[in-house]
């Protein structure tokens, strides 16, 4: 979407994108928990738990947190940008992230490095180092195992990293499995995160577009049906609202109202679901 396009709506960015600032992203009473929650954790380390559907708000709450720790003051944030990894390349990834240089060849040499290196920070900064592995539910089972070898010192009465994990359902039933039983018993901290209400999906869609620049771009009512249509997802929300924010844009109106909502997405029927258009039934031969 144009930058010219934006301007014309009076908005400074596209309120629906995925990218808005984090600054920007509505805040709730459970960011607030999850964030002080987290922070707290700074001081022990150990395993957070972050669960939920697609589309419940996992990415958003993560962005925030990630926001929240680099107002705080000699925080070591990582965050993990290939899941999938397999046990070399995580720890090529974790070397990179926290400033080892790691040789693939000595695996036990990166465990060692990084482990100093993470307990040089603790005494420091009197703050364990923090690691944000999202889409964890993708993470190969001898990954999250070494990983819970890397945190733990003392005969496992200490933890010399925060990890939070995030992922959907899958995540949880991996966690169960006989060989991963050892980490999910050392979670400290869990949120689960659920179909959200229309109340909320509304208010977060006026957050959106008054910190955009523009609360008046949409009609109340186009709002309260987008909700309606959301199903209790952020996602399936956010897309149904770009598509009309792109129809205006097209169109060339400076509303976003009743009649382009109908003309763009359909009508609801009685479930809240889009209408489908039927084809005019055939005529029977005489």
């Amino acid at each position: 979407m144009r930058k010219r396009d934006l301007t014309q709506f009076g908005i400074k960015w596209n309120p629906f994108s995925p990218d808005v600032p984090p600054e920007a992203l509505m805040r709730t009473p459970k960011t607030d928990l999850f964030c002080w929650r987290v922070e707290q954790q700074l001081q022990e380390g150990g395993f957070i738990l972050l669960t939920g559907d697609p589309g419940t708000g996992k990415s958003i709450l993560l962005r925030q947190l990630a926001h929240h720790l680099t107002n705080l003051s000699d925080v070591l944030v990582g965050v993990l940008s290939r899941p999938q990894s397999v046990v070399g390349d995580f720890y090529r990834e974790l070397g990179h992230l926290f400033g080892v240089p790691l040789s693939p060849a000595n695996r036990y040499g990166g465990f060692k490095a990084l482990r100093e290196r993470w307990q040089a920070h603790i005494e420091t900064a009197m703050a364990r180092p923090i690691l944000l592995y999202d889409e964890a539910q993708l993470a190969n089972h001898a990954v999250l195992s070494e990983l819970r070898l890397l945190t733990s010192t003392q005969f496992d009465s200490s933890s010399i990293l925060t990890v939070v994990l995030c992922g959907d359902d899958r995540l949880l039933n991996r966690l169960r499995s006989e060989e991963l039983l050892p980490l999910e018993s050392r979670i400290r901290f869990r949120m689960p995160l659920e179909a959200v209400s229309k109340e909320q999906l509304t208010m977060f869609v006026g957050h959106c577009l008054e910190a955009a620049g523009n609360q008046g771009l949409m009609t109340k009512a186009v709002i309260g049906a987008l909700a309606e249509h959301a199903g209790g997802n952020f996602r399936s929300l956010t897309n149904l609202a770009n598509e009309l924010l792109n129809a205006a844009i097209r169109k060339d109106v400076a509303l976003i109202d009743e009649k382009l909502f109908f003309e763009t997405l359909g009508g609801p029927t009685r479930g809240g679901e889009p209408r489908e258009h039927k084809r005019p039934a055939k005529p029977k031969p005489n």
